[in-house]
């Protein structure tokens, strides 16, 4: 057996069923002016909103689910559901056909993740009043998302128990750096308590994960990014204000 052959035989079969991997980084506080300044990234474009919807106690979170909407400036809304982790081949078939599915790897040096979403576009100003409770959770989520939500968990959701936490202020950028063969994209989200998190990430196709996984973190730490100890997820994150 040729070298590297076993472990990338191991990473084949842990993406397996995934059809792309994102390898992500969150970057600590007190680098993120510095990464924003290096790669010139303004705040002045790109900006969105960003709603979750979940019990107070994060019951569909716990589970697995995430109920999401967003809003981005001078473009298209949509919404979002989404479960992780998940086991691609137990997906039934039948969401591949919607332009809005997709199954995807989240890797990063804390392990693999992999997800189910299914996301559709929202009218514009709907997610507004919804926000502002003129109209119900439910009419952000359509048939098709409600059924991928029951053949996935089997469960519906109680809208009755459901509240928006929300909108956290985000922007997203996608630039490149000659020592990085992939595209990078990061995302700044910032709470209204003014906390912020940034996180980084690289995309490519899952034959390339183990390649991608090793030569982004080599990457960061060649250009001196240090990686969130915690390595928080953006969600999580999200839900823990409200």
């Amino acid at each position: 057996m040729a070298i590297g052959e076993e472990t990338r035989g191991q990473v084949a079969r842990t993406m397996a069923g995934a059809e792309a991997v994102e390898i992500k980084a969150t970057i600590p506080e007190s680098q993120i002016d510095l990464a924003m300044e290096l790669y010139k990234l303004s705040l002045d474009d790109n900006e969105r909103y960003v709603y979750f919807f979940d019990t107070p106690e994060l019951e569909l979170f716990e589970t697995g689910i995430i109920a999401r909407a967003r809003r981005i400036v001078g473009s298209n809304h949509d919404s979002t559901i989404k479960f992780r982790p998940i086991v691609p081949e137990s997906v039934p078939a039948i969401w591949r056909k919607y332009g809005g599915f997709k199954v995807e790897a989240d890797a990063s040096d804390k392990g693999v993740i992999k997800s189910a979403s299914l996301t559709m576009p929202v009218s514009k100003g709907l997610i507004k009043r919804v926000a502002a409770g003129k109209d119900p959770i439910a009419s952000l989520f359509t048939q098709e998302q409600l059924l991928f939500l029951l053949s996935m968990a089997n469960k519906k959701i109680d809208y009755e128990k459901v509240v928006v936490f929300g909108p956290m202020r985000a922007w997203r950028w996608k630039y490149n750096d000659p020592a990085l063969p992939w595209p990078l994209t990061g995302e700044l989200w910032r709470r209204d308590d003014g906390a912020r998190i940034f996180e980084v990430s690289i995309k490519a196709p899952v034959i390339q994960a183990a390649a991608a996984t090793a030569g982004f973190m080599a990457y960061l730490g060649e250009v001196g990014a240090k990686r969130d100890d915690g390595q928080q997820a953006k969600t999580r994150w999200a839900l823990a204000h409200r």
